[in-house]
């Protein structure tokens, strides 16, 4: 029988070589977030030179403004003392040069567009008086992930104060697993000024999230400036809490830059009380605001007035229309509502549907796909507009209904990808997949992707980073990287490690991401710790 200090012995010595296993496997994971579709490495070290130069052919802005972008992340660091000239502190760099190969000219940023590119990082031969990686890919849309997927590689050397590249040599060929890989904010509930909207695109291109879901207006406020109606805006919370149409066009070509689609939403016809207080006749009374009024063809006109305005503002082919939530009470309640549904021989529901395409075709009028969430297809599946593009957010199993009678679908189940539910660890976000429940294969390519939502009832500018980061990253690995790569193994061992490492590259980029294991998102530390173990 084992003494009891033989038996601590063996339990202390078991939990070191268990401590030191965990080490071991962590030392080997790839640090690059999202995981790309196919990587080989070495183990070589490589240094980069603080004054990388680009070597691009081409004439793109996207490309430059992009290069030095992430130059100045990856240099963060001073490497200049006072002192002796760089000269005399070493040896040449491994890597001076970052050759940058665009197939295409066109910078037409359309859903779908190509985002493939391959990186190669060689340690310098011997015959090369300047060492080189290289990018390639057919947009310049590929060349923005690669450039994330390169600065995500280099690391600061604390004792050497020189960026290095680890496990080299590298060889990345990648692609995303969908198309739409979104994030929706919410400006109906809390005006989040331009400046924080910008900030929020940038961290989106750090996970490789490429559609911003701008979630508009709402029943609490209109913010945004519609020449053609000039009145709704007076729907914002304030005169100070608005969006020029200039504000709105620098947002999209701010997002265009970074490669991230602007969709915007106008919800309708319920979500909309605020459209009554510069127009009250789309109010069906004074005392019963919403739904807006289906009876009176002036709720049509703004409709379309606002569709016209938002197409010369935001490019992208898809417009969400809403449809969700719909409480048709007041139309019943409202006398000349309810006559004019008694003359067209209408139920309420028939009304909700008769708004819901009508909407459709003028989104289809003016060149666009409408996005409806999914009470439309709930309510009335058959008769939607063959374009439609499902949104899928309160009942599983939607995404299989919806692409089994053809329609396009967007995933985001609220119990895992709604970001305002701040009890859903990071664990069920990551686990979440948008094929759940679909094995043909042609029905499997009509879910585009899915997205992260953010709704802002209890989130503005003093919180909403460390809402949706760092969990929106879980979401766009999925949405990015191979199922079969992420969902191997242990996901505590094979992508927390990782995923501790990108919330901390966050916190360096500025992004105030919030701790990853707390019970409850965007809570501050429990107490003192380091990044990458909170």
């Amino acid at each position: 029988t084992a003494t009891p200090a033989a038996a601590f012995f063996l339990l202390l010595t078991t939990a070191t070589l268990l401590s030191i296993s965990i080490a071991s496997y962590a030392d080997s994971l790839p640090y690059i977030w999202p995981l790309p579709a196919f990587f080989t490495s070495g183990n070589a070290t490589l240094s980069v030179d603080p004054d990388l130069s680009l070597s691009y052919s081409g004439n793109s802005a996207i490309v430059y403004d992009a290069f030095q972008r992430y130059k100045s992340l990856i240099f963060k660091h001073a490497t200049r003392a006072p002192g002796p000239s760089r000269l005399l502190l070493g040896p040449s760099f491994d890597v001076s040069v970052l050759q940058i190969v665009v197939n295409s000219t066109n910078e037409e940023l359309q859903f779908g567009v190509d985002e493939s590119y391959t990186l190669r990082i060689d340690k310098r031969d011997s015959g090369s008086i300047v060492g080189a990686a290289t990018i390639e890919a057919k947009t310049v849309y590929g060349a923005l992930r690669a450039l994330e997927t390169f600065s995500q590689l280099c690391t600061f050397d604390y004792g050497l104060k020189t960026v290095q590249i680890y496990k080299a040599s590298w060889y990345i060929q990648d692609e995303p697993r969908f198309a739409y890989r979104g994030l929706l904010l919410d400006t109906g509930r809390h005006y989040l000024p331009v400046d924080v909207i910008k900030q929020i695109i940038d961290s989106m291109s750090y996970a490789k999230l490429n559609v911003l879901h701008w979630h508009i207006v709402d029943e609490q406020s209109f913010p945004l400036e519609t020449p053609t109606y000039p009145y709704l805006w007076k729907g914002a919370f304030s005169k100070w809490e608005r969006y020029t149409v200039e504000d709105a066009y620098d947002i999209v070509n701010f997002a265009k830059k970074r490669g991230v689609h602007v969709m915007p939403e106008i919800d309708v016809p319920g979500h909309a009380e605020s459209w009554g207080v510069g127009y009250p006749d789309l109010w069906p009374s004074s005392s019963c605001k919403e739904p807006l009024d289906v009876s009176k063809n002036v709720t049509f006109d703004v409709i379309s007035g606002i569709l016209s305005d938002l197409k010369r503002i935001f490019p992208f082919e898809l417009v969400h229309l809403g449809g969700d939530e719909v409480n048709t009470d007041c139309w019943e309640s409202t006398p000349h509502v309810k006559q004019w549904l008694k003359d067209h021989n209408m139920t309420p529901k028939d009304a909700y549907q008769y708004f819901v395409l009508r909407a459709q075709e003028m989104a289809i009028s003016n060149n666009r796909i409408p996005v409806n969430w999914e009470e439309t297809f709930y309510n009335f599946p058959s008769k939607l507009n063959p374009a439609t593009i499902v949104h899928n957010w309160l009942r599983s199993g939607i995404c299989p209904q919806a692409v089994a009678k053809g329609y396009r679908c967007i995933y985001s189940d609220q119990g895992v990808w709604y970001l305002d539910h701040l009890d859903v660890p990071w664990q069920p976000v990551y686990n979440a997949d948008p094929l759940k429940g679909i094995t043909d294969p042609s029905e499997q390519k009509l879910v585009i992707g899915g997205q992260v939502c953010m709704w802002g009832e209890t989130a503005d500018p003093s919180d909403i980073q460390q809402t949706i980061w760092p969990r929106a990253a879980a979401a766009a690995e999925r949405l990015w990287s191979r199922k079969e790569a992420t969902s191997a193994g242990n996901v505590n061992q094979t992508v927390l490690p990782r995923f501790h490492y990108f919330r901390c590259l966050l916190n360096r980029r500025g992004v105030q991401a919030a701790p990853v294991t707390n019970f409850y998102a965007r809570q501050a530390p429990t107490g003192p710790g380091s990044c990458y173990e909170q």
